[in-house]
């Protein structure tokens, strides 16, 4: 087995990984202050955004979770790997060719199938896949595509391929390409037979079913053959390393974009209904694979369409959407056959945010998206998004439609019907709005409505929850930094003001997670080792050489002032940015990686600096810096501002200060237990000199401001 990968290339992968291009592939992520972004954590079902990116220093926390940490353990959370396997991930990602210690150069032989390999196999797959649509075999499948108005360049957009009817093609053309058996196992594109591995794909229409970057995790099928020995009409990749049912969705990587500007997306129930209504103008369709849209999808689904501007993260009602007609929502085209009121009925076990922006949409004839574009046109297939209905409405009015209620008995049996379903409505005052609204479509008193949801609530255990209920995150300001915040001019320092700057500065002691208390004492240390881990060129080395141990009361920030000595201290000027960091946490160790994140991405009462997060990322009105400096100025420690330099110069008098303090404090308590002599003149002489270097330091610090 190969060696360690090099420490050299590790920096290499580290300096060229973009921590926000790689985060926002998954997580909808809005700026919040100087060079931070904050989303909703893709580690842990959230409604309010409490996932913090620094991507200048390189570092993500979470103050919901707590995880946190590089753009290695970011991609080693997501998918489930080791440091190892991050590493190799990202250096496939961007093209570096990785060393191992003791073992040469280039790639190490590959033991076992790991994430890498099972993704390049699958992309080899999809490229077999895609050169066999246009054979002689392949008729059928051109036919079936063409027969529902597919074209051979959106056939090409969509990726459709065909898998050869033969037993063993792609097994032997990924043998061919260097893949062992054991990785098209792993992989789901072969299975193990009693002669050997054979296709899992044959005879089918195949669909590339890719994650929101783009690479292919598994893939669709569709039968076309009366011969094909397995029955299912469509089948998918078995669950896999790479693949979860209920955690992929096809067309993701094709709608992310829409589905982030738009705050809106449309579910449908099959590949050729995607195709159908991108087609169509709909960019933001996804589909399920598989299995029904349940709770893993709508974490997707969430973090892609997750909205701020209210003040908080968080999914309540449809909304306008800027520049868009319609507002935010999430739009199920269901059939309107009993299988489609069966579906809706499932999505009711979705929590109660996301509910209530919920829609469903169903066609006239019960017509799925991809034959109502056949039969009438894009127009008609733009129209039944526009005109989709509220699912609560929905799933309501289908119960009831069935029962003729001109009559006391149907009255009763809608009732009856009903009530069970509005009883699973959570939010308590949707619940009585809908039990208002469903009295009066039935047309019976309200109590007898009231008495059957409330027995059925009882019934069924429904808990109480208040969807509607402003939800306060880190990085919330209180006042005018929360809603109705005006706009700051380019440069403006919002922190002029002493009051705002206190403000935050306290509020940065009582919102942390790893020590409760808010004093001056505290507050000096906490701003100053986030200041030293977020611009450590700020602080002046004399300075911070005169420091010691004695200069720290708060525990956690006496243990943190050793690790960094034990990272060697103040980093040199050309340090890279990630490397300083991974030198940090690595010295901290598990007990301070957390803190030491937390105060990477905890804001500082200072101006913009307008480098802090260059060459990733969009600013505040949502322009994408693209400066290009990735390989040179930000892969460096970033030279501070003179704000900046100015801050850490008064962060680190105030520590110096306390500890000449201290030290004057313990001088004149031993003196008075002196007896007048030689001894207590020489101490009475150095505590003279300790207030003479305190107000020499003042005045040095202080003398300046205004």
């Amino acid at each position: 087995m190969a060696g360690m990968i090099k420490k050299e290339d590790v920096e290499k992968v580290r300096a060229a990984a973009d921590l926000y291009d790689i985060v926002s592939a998954s997580v909808s992520l809005k700026p919040s202050g100087t060079g931070n972004y904050v989303g909703l954590c893709p580690f842990h079902d959230e409604k309010t955004g409490s996932f913090n990116v620094r991507p200048a220093l390189g570092v993500w926390h979470c103050f919901g979770c707590g995880l946190g940490g590089d753009v290695f353990k970011f991609v080693e959370q997501q998918e489930n790997i080791d440091f190892r396997e991050a590493v190799q991930l990202l250096a496939d990602k961007y093209h570096i060719e990785l060393h191992y210690e003791n073992s040469g150069t280039g790639r190490p032989e590959h033991s076992g199938s790991k994430r890498a390999r099972l993704i390049e196999a699958n992309e080899e797959a999809q490229r077999f896949f895609v050169s066999q649509i246009m054979t002689k075999e392949a008729l059928a499948a051109r036919k079936l595509l063409g027969g529902r108005t597919f074209s051979q360049a959106d056939c090409e957009r969509f990726g459709c391929g065909y898998a050869p009817q033969g037993w063993d093609n792609l097994v032997r053309h990924l043998a061919s390409k260097g893949f062992t058996q054991q990785e098209m196992l792993d992989a789901g594109l072969a299975r193990q037979g009693q002669r050997g591995i054979y296709d899992y794909f044959r005879g089918r229409v195949t669909w590339p079913i890719r994650d929101s970057t783009g690479r292919t995790l598994g893939f669709g099928a569709r039968k076309l053959y009366e011969d094909d020995q397995i029955a299912a009409k469509y089948i998918n990749t078995p669950d896999t390393a790479l693949y979860r049912k209920t955690q992929v969705l096809y067309g993701i990587d094709l709608a992310k974009k829409a589905i982030v500007k738009k705050r809106q997306v449309v579910i449908v129930e099959g590949y050729t209904d995607v195709m159908a209504m991108h087609l169509a103008g709909v960019d933001t369709a996804i589909a399920t694979c598989g299995t029904a849209f349940g709770a893993e999808h709508a974490k997707i689904v969430r973090r892609l369409i997750a909205d701020d501007s209210l003040g908080a993260v968080q999914l309540v009602g449809p909304l306008k959407v800027e520049g868009q007609p319609l507002s935010s929502r999430i739009v199920f085209t269901f059939d309107g056959d009993a299988a489609g009121q069966k579906a809706a009925l499932h999505a009711f076990g979705l929590d109660s945010a996301f509910l209530t922006q919920t829609f469903v949409a169903v066609a006239d004839d019960n017509l799925d998206p991809c034959d109502l574009r056949i039969e009438r046109g894009d127009e008609a297939v733009r129209s039944l998004v526009a005109n989709a209905k509220p699912l609560y409405d929905f799933v309501i009015d289908s119960a009831i439609g069935r029962f003729d209620t001109t009559y006391t008995t149907g009255q009763m049996g809608a009732v009856k019907a009903v009530a069970p379903l509005v009883a699973q409505i959570r939010d308590r005052s949707l619940l009585d709005m809908y039990t208002r609204k469903t009295t009066r479509r039935i047309g019976v008193d309200l109590d007898v409505m009231r008495r059957e949801v409330n027995m059925a609530r009882r019934q069924l255990h429904v808990r109480d929850d208040d969807a509607y209920a402003q939800r306060r995150r880190f990085g919330d300001q209180p006042g005018t930094f929360g809603r109705g915040e005006s706009r700051l001019e380019p440069g403006e320092n919002p922190y002029a003001n002493p009051a705002r700057r206190r403000e935050l500065e306290h509020r940065d002691a009582t919102e942390q997670t790893y020590f409760r208390i808010d004093d001056a004492v505290f507050i000096a240390e906490q701003q100053f080792m986030a200041m030293l881990i977020q611009v450590p060129r700020a602080i002046d080395a004399n300075w911070f050489g005169a420091l010691t141990l004695a200069n720290f009361m708060t525990p956690v920030f006496r243990t943190l002032y050793q690790a960094i000595a034990a990272a060697g201290g103040l980093p040199s000027n050309d340090t890279p940015q990630g490397l300083w960091m991974h030198n940090l946490t690595k010295a901290g160790g598990p007990m301070l990686e957390p803190v030491i994140n937390e105060l990477a991405v905890m804001p500082l009462p200072l101006p913009p600096s307008g480098r802090a997060g260059a060459g990733s990322g969009p600013d505040a009105s949502g322009n994408v810096n693209t400066s290009g400096d990735a390989d040179s100025a930000d892969a460096q420690l970033r030279p501070p501002t003179k704000a900046e330099t100015q801050y850490a110069n008064e962060l680190l008098a105030k520590l110096l200060d306390m500890g000449l303090m201290r030290r004057i404090g313990a001088a004149r308590r031993r003196m008075t237990m002196l007896p007048d002599g030689e001894e207590k003149i020489a101490l009475l002489g150095e505590i003279t000199k300790l207030e003479t270097s305190r107000k020499d330091l003042q005045a040095q610090v202080y003398g300046t401001i205004g």
